[in-house]
């Protein structure tokens, strides 16, 4: 049986592996998983409930995106995303890093405004959720610079991780204005929306 890729169209961390399946040009078969619904299919293959989740073709589950994308960059020798020199591997690292940190609180911001009862939402809470975003979003776009891409004039995992947490943003977020005061962030978002790779994955519902 081909790879099984378990996940949903909203999630940003299934965008980042579809990304990297698409730039190796691997083929999978794509299953829906509601992480919500309390008899989810998904703990058959991650203890965790959580997507994405990779099944390899003897059944085997990987689990969390960072794992499953060093995987498949291991897996093929097309377009590879991850350096092997030890410290290109670790900036490009920290670019994911940086980005999936911005999920994190963006998704806890989400959590506390639509899930958590109103009586037991903390405003300084949820501020400093939004205060690890800007940083982040700051720090990026500074490391960025006038490059083409991440790590210079190369495409790399650190590209897949920061768009797919822009696209996020602008899916979850659209009154936060970071394209406006970050520009050289937003040209490459939509430098990356040129690749099919990111045009065909856009967030969805």
């Amino acid at each position: 049986m081909p790879l099984q890729l378990i996940g949903s169209h909203a999630s940003p961390y299934t965008r980042k592996v579809r990304v990297v399946l698409a730039e190796k040009n691997i083929p999978f078969e794509f299953t829906m998983g509601d992480v919500m619904a309390e008899d989810s299919f998904i703990f058959q293959f991650n203890p965790l409930g959580k997507i994405p989740c990779l099944v390899l073709e003897d059944g085997t589950p990987l689990y969390d995106s960072a794992v499953i994308v060093e995987y498949l960059d291991a897996l093929s020798d097309r377009c590879p995303l991850i350096p092997a020199h030890p410290r290109l591997r670790a900036d490009v690292r920290c670019w994911e890093a940086l980005a999936d940190g911005v999920l994190d609180a963006g998704i806890l911001v989400r959590w506390e405004a639509h899930v958590r009862e109103p009586h037991l939402r903390d405003a300084s809470w949820t501020l400093r959720q939004n205060t690890k975003i800007s940083h982040a979003l700051a720090t990026m776009s500074e490391q960025l610079g006038e490059q083409r891409f991440c790590m210079g004039d190369v495409f790399t995992l650190a590209d897949i991780a920061v768009g797919s947490t822009l696209g996020w943003l602008l899916f979850r977020f659209p009154e936060m204005d970071w394209p406006s005061q970050l520009p050289n962030l937003a040209s490459l978002h939509q430098r990356l929306l040129q690749r099919t790779s990111f045009s065909n994955t856009l967030p969805r519902v």
